[in-house]
């Protein structure tokens, strides 16, 4: 019986390791893209998310799919590094859904010379062979009082 318990916390300090570096790679993920971003680059920005035709982006026009059309459609509705402005995430919860999938809550707050831009987002990300990727966007701007 002592056995079986020592193993079991073995194996939870193991798994707890585990999801704390998990959580740790989302959230670099996140910053690596606030920070491309910010340097105007919307291709280092993209490299967050699932390069797929899978790839769901909802706001507020209604759910869109694959990697060149969010991708696009961020180089349109953004152009330039002006008109990207500076971003800021503010991250509110990471939690690993599964051992490959979590799901990330947040706020985004965007500084432009002529607006600022906020909203919520809520993420879906899936852990591949080359680190977590964003599967899933539903971002939302303004406020619901």
């Amino acid at each position: 019986m002592k056995k079986l318990l020592l193993f079991a916390a073995i194996f939870c300090l193991f798994a707890g390791i585990a999801k704390s570096q998990d959580k740790e790679a989302i959230l670099k993920v996140l910053h690596t893209q606030e920070q491309a971003w910010n340097d105007g680059d919307v291709d280092r920005f993209m490299e967050g998310y699932l390069k797929s035709d899978s790839l769901m982006f909802v706001g507020g026009g209604g759910p869109t799919y694959g990697y060149e059309t969010v991708k696009a459609n961020y180089k349109k509705n953004y152009p330039g590094k002006s008109g990207m402005g500076k971003l800021t995430f503010t991250i509110k919860k990471v939690d690993l859904i599964c051992g490959d999938t979590a799901f990330v809550m947040g706020a985004f707050h965007l500084k432009r010379d002529q607006d600022e831009p906020k909203g919520h987002f809520t993420l879906i990300f899936k852990k591949f062979n080359d680190g977590w990727k964003i599967v899933s966007d539903h971002s939302s701007s303004g406020s619901m009082n």
